[in-house]
């Protein structure tokens, strides 16, 4: 985002905030003004879910058209539109296509190994797996892309960089190999804990700084993934192995995604590595829990 961009965006922001805040009590003005920001952040995952719903709600399997390809349609669409739009920049565009071909290939091997299936027909389907799946994962990478420039996000003290990757890399080669190996995931969950325990991860609201201990960002996140998987299993788009029509998700998923969260922010941090600096804390202090004795934020 160039500065002059970001200057609007910020004189949009403090607008809002000041209107709020006239009018609401100032914790429920910013919680308000987290959650719009929030919600702009994930707009690309925001409109592919209601995708999923409306083509749910309107398809007939006697249309020339697969819904499938439709959505990869849509998608297409969707990230034009935003490229067009400059609500992405190209530098996060990179970001995403990473996500689409990790994504991809996970979803190729998944669905061959039976994990979970796409039950419809589809031109563009590739071993089982119907295109605009990378979609999916790309709109995590959007969200993640997003969500650091709109909050301006730094991320401090951050563990040493190629610990971060190694782990990265540990997590996804484990979605593979314990199809043939033992399990890994309850040592990564561990090792995600141990390596991020102390990074914090820096915000702003309304002018505020505000901070949240990086794991526990990731399990939120992972839980609002989780209600994704659901409007993904509740339309039929996908299904997974031994999955009812009216079954939910298995909370297991969530430790999925709570794992995955952590290849996708090393994904980011690869062309994102300006935001690995501890942020100076401006105005008010944040308020989430005060500072340890002795210790100041610096300057990224």
């Amino acid at each position: 985002m160039s500065e002059l961009d970001r200057s609007a965006t910020r004189r949009i922001e403090r607008g809002l905030g000041d209107w709020m805040r006239a009018r609401l009590p100032f914790v429920l003005s910013e919680f308000v003004m987290f959650l719009l920001k929030q919600g702009w952040a994930c707009l690309f995952g925001i409109l592919m879910l209601l995708g999923l719903i409306a083509s749910k709600a309107i398809w007939h399997e006697d249309w020339s058209l697969a819904r499938y390809d439709a959505l990869l349609i849509y998608a297409l669409a969707i990230q034009a539109g935003f490229l067009a739009l400059k609500l992405e920049t190209w530098r996060e565009a990179r970001v995403i296509l990473l996500f689409h071909l990790t994504g991809t290939a996970m979803e190729i091997f998944k669905v061959n190994a039976g994990s979970w299936a796409y039950p419809e027909e589809a031109v563009m389907k590739l071993w089982g797996v119907p295109l605009f799946s990378g979609f999916m994962y790309a709109s995590v990478g959007s969200y993640m892309a997003r969500v650091i420039r709109v909050f301006e996000m730094r991320f401090a003290p951050y563990p040493p960089f190629w610990m971060t990757i190694a782990l990265g890399v540990a997590i996804y080669v484990n979605f593979f190999a314990h199809h043939f190996l033992p399990d890994i995931r309850l040592a990564l969950f561990a090792a995600t804990v141990i390596l991020f325990w102390r990074t914090r991860i820096w915000f702003v609201v309304g002018g505020n700084d505000y901070w949240m201990p990086l794991p526990v960002a990731a399990l939120l996140s992972s839980f609002f993934l989780w209600v994704a998987e659901n409007v993904g299993t509740g339309t039929g788009t996908w299904i997974y192995a031994g999955q009812g029509a009216l079954d939910l998700v298995s909370f297991a998923k969530m430790g999925s995604w709570y794992l995955l969260l952590y290849v996708s922010f090393a994904t980011v941090t690869l062309v994102y590595r300006d935001v690995l600096y501890d942020r100076p804390v401006t105005g008010n202090r944040a308020r989430t829990a005060p500072e340890p004795a002795g210790q100041t934020p610096r300057s990224g």
